[in-house]
């Protein structure tokens, strides 16, 4: 498949909140993904959420990215158009860029929880999360993508405390996926990577292709 298909509504994904989940590091004892209440979703307070962006609030054309850390397709855009795509508009102030992300699993959810941790890291972790995404996944074993996710925060700058306290903050991983479904929902999103360019929903799409979109907005 070209890109991953979403299950997006009622009864869709939801976190399990139990207080013995969130002991991050062991295999059996990690933040899990189960089945949904989309009231209780609804009912979770989001607005303490950051949102991930680079590029001046004002810029004439916003891209907004759905993807997932565990998403392979989301790897290939993210190691090429997207490298692109900030060197040559973000940087020059041309684009707002705005990274927002979808859960498809539990290792999607701890892999943000790790890039979340400091908010000032967020788009160098995203960088080597992308790049290293087979390694860190390896087997697929609970406990050895623990292990590599510490190792990558502890690489990227991170201590053991910090690592510790977001990998073990239970509110905010409900309230993460509480706010995951309400951007899919509004922006009907239902595959990734997804981009939203000036209110538009966009598939995954080439550099050329993605090229000519913006420059057609910026009325190049």
């Amino acid at each position: 498949m070209d890109r991953r298909t979403l299950l997006i509504g009622a009864g869709a994904l939801a976190l399990t909140a139990g207080a013995g989940l969130f002991s991050f590091g062991r295999g059996d004892n990690l933040p899990d993904l189960g089945a949904a209440n989309a009231q209780e979703a609804a009912e979770v307070d989001t607005s303490t959420i950051v949102e991930m962006a680079m590029g001046p609030e004002d810029a004439p054309v916003t891209v907004i990215e759905y993807a997932s850390f565990t998403c392979p397709h989301c790897a290939t855009f993210h190691n090429g158009p997207a490298q692109n795509l900030k060197s040559e508009y973000v940087d020059t102030g041309k684009v707002r860029f705005v990274y927002r992300d979808v859960y498809f699993d539990r290792p999607g959810l701890w892999a943000s929880m790790v890039a979340r941790c400091d908010p000032n890291r967020f788009f160098g972790i995203t960088d080597m999360l992308y790049k290293q995404q087979r390694d860190w996944i390896g087997s697929g074993q609970p406990a050895e993508i623990a292990d590599n996710l510490r190792r990558i925060g502890k690489v990227a700058g991170l201590s053991d405390e910090q690592l510790d306290s977001c990998l073990t903050d239970a509110d905010k991983a409900q309230t993460l996926v509480a706010w995951f479904q309400e951007n899919a929902d509004r922006d009907d999103i239902n595959s990734t990577p997804s981009l939203v360019i000036n209110g538009t929903k966009h598939s995954n799409m080439s550099w050329t292709d993605l090229k000519a979109i913006i420059d057609a907005e910026l009325g190049e």
